[in-house]
């Protein structure tokens, strides 16, 4: 009751607004679900913390409006069935922050040791449990794709994934958490933002004191709350597999494709050239990615649609460049939505960076600009972007306009672990060039891409009169070292070895 008494007295209409809505989802899940077959997920973080107290209000109002006769007063907690999955890496705050806020509300709690999808197979077992209330919020890597309900995913236990505070923002949770004076992790008060593992989490620099340089300010200080995974550290703990192989390693020899689709009238028109789709082509190979497909197309949503909805199935990634703003001509995001099957929706996270970023200079509705694909966007982080990046599943949206501005996003997307684009192992090239008619080696090429499938055999010329090139390229030195000296053995002193295939 004191949750909600808080919440509805705070001069904040944003998070009163967040709060009605949230407690709302906790209220329809405890309508739809017998209470003993819904289950909560804490692990000691502030979002977790957060569902906790949500849980509560909606628990008290949820009882008071169904059992109008019983003393409101006597409710005090949730008595809802709380799961922790305790981990050996786990911050021993965390812990002890954890087991103590289980003791203070009364939870019946539940401890696992195994990993989650483990844990939950066995818990679903051993007890019927239709719904768990889950501390997800948008920008989570896991939050893409969910909804305030939804099932869990194909290959997992069947239950309903509750996520009240998904659509909830840093700034959000903070605001309730000191609203409503509420406990929270120490971790927190010595400058974690976002807390991981043990080997992966380290206060957010961001926080450091500039007068000391060795104490951090508590979390609640960070102004942008899109940094709030700048405190998560790349592992540089690697594992080795049973045959000796590093993990890492293992990656990078996985073939990876990509998609790049350019939006742009003026492009189709021959008005200005296009240089992001040949520069993105270019960053891709030098990651050891393949670029099966490069498209322009024109500034109509059936268009971007058509090609995102091919590319989307056939390849690892696909990067959108183009359209993308308050124009009438920037119709991308509706594309992408049409070609997902999703509406358009306000994201009041990505609203709140455009307020940052450009004031009240909306063209039209104040909401338009932050209109994105509903349950399937992802907001991709870091200091170096004004704006975060938009991802929705496999398919980026790029906002770069020139080649400095893309050379910028690639930077930040390369440092981004949650973008989905991880090195794979490099190309090996070798180009050789000849006077030779093309009639004359086409049957010996022809041969050649028979024999060497993984090494890629192209042919052009600069002009119709110079030089023939043939260039072999793949990831296996060996082989493409075979292949070009298997085409010289068979034309001996007619082919040269060229630096590059310019």
């Amino acid at each position: 009751m004191e949750i909600d008494r808080a919440v509805r007295g705070s001069s904040d209409r944003r998070l009163r607004t967040k709060y009605d809505n949230a407690v709302y989802v906790v209220q329809r899940a405890f309508a739809l679900y017998p209470f003993e077959e819904v289950a909560f997920s804490f692990n000691g973080g502030k979002d977790s913390t957060v569902l906790l107290h949500l849980l509560r209000a909606g628990y008290y109002l949820h009882k008071s409006s169904s059992d109008g006769e019983v003393e409101m007063n006597t409710i005090q907690n949730c008595p809802v069935r709380t799961i922790y999955f305790e981990s050996p890496c786990a911050f021993p705050e965390i812990n002890s922050f954890t087991y103590e806020t289980v003791s203070t509300y009364g939870l019946p709690l539940e401890t696992i040791h195994s990993d989650f999808k483990s844990g939950l197979e066995g818990l679903l077992k051993e007890r019927p449990t239709k719904a768990i209330f889950i501390g997800t919020r948008i920008g989570d890597p896991n939050a893409v794709g969910q909804e305030q309900f939804s099932p869990s995913s194909p290959g997992w236990p069947p239950f309903m994934r509750v996520n009240p505070i998904l659509d909830w923002s840093y700034r959000d949770v903070w605001s309730f958490l000191l609203t409503c004076k509420v406990k929270y992790c120490s971790l927190y008060d010595q400058g974690y933002t976002s807390i991981g593992s043990i080997y992966d989490t380290v206060p957010n620099a961001l926080l450091s004191d500039s007068t000391t340089g060795k104490s951090f300010r508590p979390a609640y200080m960070l102004s942008d709350g899109r940094l709030e995974r700048a405190g998560r550290t790349k592992k540089n703990i690697s594992s080795v597999s049973s045959n000796g192989t590093n993990s890492t390693e293992v990656e990078q020899t996985i073939s990876r494709s990509a998609s790049i689709i350019v939006v742009g009238d003026e492009i189709l028109f021959g008005t200005v050239e296009d240089k992001l789709g040949a520069g993105l082509c270019k960053k891709l190979h030098a990651i050891g990615w393949r670029v099966s497909h490069v498209a322009v197309v024109s500034n109509e949503i059936d268009s971007v649609a058509e090609e995102v909805e091919r590319c989307k199935s056939t390849d690892d990634m696909v990067f959108l460049v183009g359209g993308l703003g308050p124009l009438h001509s920037d119709i991308s995001l509706a594309g992408v939505a049409k070609a997902f099957g999703v509406r358009l929706a306000p994201d009041e996270e990505f609203e709140e960076y455009l307020s940052q970023l450009i004031g009240d200079n909306y063209t039209g509705d104040r909401n338009e600009m932050a209109l994105l694909p509903e349950g399937i966007t992802e907001l991709l982080h870091h200091k170096m972007l004004p704006l975060p990046l938009i991802k929705c599943k496999n398919v980026v949206i790029l906002a770069a306009t020139n080649v400095d501005e893309l050379e910028t996003e690639w930077g930040c997307l390369l440092d981004t672990q949650e973008s989905g684009l991880v090195m794979a192992k490099s190309f090996v090239s070798k180009h050789l060039c000849t006077s030779l008619l093309d009639v004359k080696i086409a049957p010996v090429v022809a041969k050649l891409c028979i024999d060497f499938s993984d090494v890629y055999i192209g042919c052009y010329r600069i002009s119709r009169s110079g030089p023939l090139v043939v260039s072999f390229l793949g990831k296996d030195n060996q082989r493409v070292e075979a292949a070009a000296e298997k085409l010289t053995n068979s034309f001996e002193g007619q082919f040269s070895q060229v630096d590059s295939c310019k």
